[in-house]
């Protein structure tokens, strides 16, 4: 017997990468960079996404130790940080990954699920993970 809803149901999912060392790369800091780029400013990226300065900071350098790249770079004590090239490729790397497995991941649950769904692509909320 078929399920009737009232709402349609989102596809959602949470994907980052890992190594053993801890969280590699996910939304989050995805997220924290972005801020970083936005107001130049660890401290108030840290502040908007609700974590820590050393927080923000140990995810920051965490992910750069296990990348061997560094991700943000300081300008100067008046200036504060700015994101590396590599800092603004990763992100746009994983933009490019998340939204080929989210693509994929509504196109095979609309092939699996017996009501319509709805694609709610980039709203996922970042974990204290990653």
């Amino acid at each position: 017997m078929p399920c009737i809803m009232q709402d349609k149901p989102y596809v959602r999912i949470h994907c980052w990468l890992e190594k053993e060392g801890g969280v590699l790369f996910g939304l989050g800091r995805m997220q924290l960079l972005r801020k970083i780029e936005e107001y130049g400013s660890l401290k108030k990226a840290a502040e908007e996404m609700g974590m820590s300065y050393r927080g923000a900071w140990g995810k920051i350098k965490r992910t750069e130790e296990l990348l061997g790249n560094n991700l943000i770079e300081k300008i100067s004590n008046k200036e504060g940080y700015r994101l590396t090239a590599f800092g603004r490729e990763l992100i746009e790397m994983y933009m490019n990954w998340i939204s080929s497995v989210e693509d994929f991941a509504f196109a095979r649950a609309g092939e699996i699920f017996p009501w319509p769904l709805e694609s709610d692509k980039g709203s996922v909320s970042p974990s204290d993970d990653d």
